[in-house]
């Protein structure tokens, strides 16, 4: 995913699109690539749940308007960021799925969902290509879709247009790279008649993160910041980014600094100059970085000096790129996949503070 840290495109992974992931303004998460697994319609992609029949049709509206699924599909393309796995911890696989670069392996395909679909004795899809901010009609048009789930991408209006004379689309809500990430899981339910399943996996995400905050009672009340510096821009993610709300979800409070600072320039995050670094007072501070020495930079940077928990040593890490996709924003799979490590760094963090 996404504009600062969070984005993730469909080309890439988005922390609401890594912010654009940022992260267009992590260049890190540009993606580059493009690759293609075994396709979808050869071998054994596992066996999918039966849909609800009398759901359909379903009409689902969206950015560009409304569209209807007139029966359960059989053939699903997603497109973005999180659509994948959503439809895979549904126990349906895609025909075909985006290259994600960020976060992913030569091939393009993340860690968690490699794993799910060896649970299931699937075959991994076809591959799209990476093709930047274009889509690329002529591969997703050959895998003959019955729908294309693409309600956490970028996709302009002229694009959902070439792409609905291929499929039924299902789109953003309101603003590209912007859907919650348990709507993505909800919509996904909806559009292929599976809702029972898709409420059954959100509230098994919601007791892994109950458990874990039971488990962790010395994070209740404990103020947190969230923050990226990279490419020489200092992000900060306000309590609506997705990155931060799963947090939040584990007993720890948005540190008020965060408010006070806040620029207002995204929903998601603000920028703060390396001068005003010092104001950024939070009892723990979540730094991310694409490598340890990324991370270790902004520590050793006398403004990272100059931030109070830095002071403290109470700072979790969270590095690596399959890490920070697995949580910018987290998805049906990359969260249980990451949450132990998230929490295994927040708690050497708040053990820290003084």
């Amino acid at each position: 995913m996404p504009a600062a840290p969070r984005a993730h495109s469909s080309r890439t992974v988005t922390a609401r699109a890594l912010p654009a992931l940022a992260l267009a303004a992590a260049s890190a998460l540009v993606l580059a690539g493009c690759a293609s697994g075994t396709p979808a319609d050869e071998g054994d992609t596992g066996s999918a749940p039966a849909a609800d029949t009398a759901a359909f049709p379903v009409t689902i509206e969206h950015a560009f308007g409304e569209t209807e699924i007139a029966e359960a599909p059989e053939r699903v393309v997603t497109w973005g960021w999180g659509a994948t796995d959503a439809a895979i911890a549904l126990g349906v696989v895609p025909v075909a799925m985006p290259f994600q670069a960020y976060g992913g392996d030569e091939n393009g395909v993340l860690p968690w969902i490699a794993e799910a679909l060896d649970e299931l004795g699937a075959e991994t899809p076809t591959v799209l290509p990476d093709t930047g901010e274009d889509v690329p009609f002529e591969d997703i048009a050959a895998a003959d879709p019955d729908v294309i789930l693409a309600h956490y991408s970028g996709i302009t209006e002229e694009q959902y247009e070439t792409l609905s004379a291929i499929a039924p689309v299902v789109a953003y809500e309101d603003q590209p790279w912007s859907t919650p990430w348990r709507d993505v899981i909800s919509i996904t339910g909806e559009a292929l008649g599976l809702t029972d399943e898709a409420t059954a996996v959100l509230d098994g995400i919601d007791a892994e993160l109950a458990a874990a905050a039971e488990a962790n009672p010395e994070f209740r009340g404990v103020s947190l910041a969230t923050a990226w510096d990279v490419g020489g821009v200092f992000y900060v993610y306000a309590d609506e980014d997705p990155r931060v709300e799963f947090m939040l979800d584990l007993g720890f409070v948005n540190a008020p600094a965060v408010d006070e600072l806040d620029t207002d320039e995204s929903p998601f995050f603000f920028t703060l100059s390396y001068e005003r670094t010092s104001e950024l007072a939070s009892d723990v501070l979540v730094v991310y970085g694409s490598t340890p020495e990324e991370a270790q930079a902004l520590l050793n940077a006398p403004y990272g000096q100059a931030i109070p928990a830095v002071a403290d040593g109470a700072v979790a890490q969270l590095v690596g790129t399959e890490f920070i996709a697995s949580v910018s924003p987290p998805t049906a799979l990359s969260l249980p996949w990451g949450l132990d490590e998230v929490v295994a760094q927040l708690a050497a963090a708040v053990a820290e503070i003084g």
